[in-house]
């Protein structure tokens, strides 16, 4: 199909069907497009679940500046040399998953996500401190009885706790129970807070992004029988012609599949030649 445009500049481009040339209206928040911020996360928690398999194997390590780091240019430089010394220290096949996470006071975080081929090992804070070199640093196990690590793990970054100072009307607030308090939280409150084409994660070669498969709806109900929908949400689009269509986006998780509630008792196996005489 013919495009409907041509780029001239970054500014401009050529509307071919009149040939008028018009501006490009660019972002100038991630605000604007917070769908955009949303279709990242749902990449990384899918890049998150398709390669944390073992959560025995991981380790969730967060790193902070000791002041107040803004340029983000200088949260890669540093995330990159950190890297490299992780893994001349642990092991070069450690493969890793990070995500970058703004503060409101304009500083940011980095969440790691350290896949060991094996058991992972025990991090002293002290150690991991010192190789990280510009602030704090926390080393956390991940919960083995969490369904959806990817979303589990990304509500750092989406979510942020709700206080006197950002409060506000028409909110979607939402209470979590952390360390046997509750505190409440702005659903989607973080997500005004990443700068225009950020690049909010990144991953190391040896990991993959699950592929896509298009199949028809009975089809995966046969493949998902009897699994526990992990999360769950729908999506309505309104269409030129005033249609609407809803698109359903749903977690299921494999792992946790239910067993029937009637099972056929397996034959019995013979252990001898008599045996096998009596039962033939």
């Amino acid at each position: 199909m013919q495009g409907t445009i041509k780029k001239i500049s970054r500014e401009q481009f050529i509307l071919l069907s009149t040939g008028e040339v018009k501006d490009f209206k660019h972002t100038e928040s991630r605000a604007d497009n917070v769908s955009a911020v949303k279709i990242s996360m749902r990449k990384l928690r899918d890049l998150i679940n398709h390669n944390v398999r073992d959560v025995r194997r991981c380790r969730w390590i967060t790193l902070t500046y000791a002041e107040n780091m803004t340029d983000t240019k200088r949260l890669y430089t540093d995330f990159e040399k950190f890297i490299k010394r992780f893994r001349y220290k642990y092991g070069r096949n450690v493969e890793y998953i990070v995500a970058m996470e703004p503060q409101e006071r304009g500083a940011w975080h980095a969440h790691l996500i350290a896949i060991f081929p094996n058991v992972a090992p025990f991090i002293p804070n002290a150690e991991l401190r010192e190789l990280w070199g510009q602030g704090f640093v926390k080393v956390t196990d991940i919960d083995e009885n969490i369904d959806n690590i990817g979303l589990y793990l990304t509500v750092y970054l989406t979510d942020v706790e709700l206080t006197p100072e950002n409060s506000c009307k028409d909110m979607d607030i939402k209470t979590v129970e952390i360390d046997g308090k509750k505190k409440r939280f702005i659903k989607g409150g973080r997500l005004k807070m990443y700068p225009p084409k950020f690049r909010l994660f990144r991953y190391s070669k040896g990991l993959k992004m699950p592929e896509s498969e298009v199949i028809r709806e009975h089809e995966l109900q046969m493949r998902v029988k009897d699994c526990p929908i992990t999360y769950e949400n729908a999506v309505e689009l309104t269409l030129e012609d005033g249609d609407t269509l809803t698109i359903y986006y749903r977690y299921y998780n494999l792992k946790h599949r239910k067993a029937p509630a009637y099972a056929p008792k397996p034959p019995t196996i013979p252990t001898s030649w008599e045996q096998l005489r009596l039962t033939t």
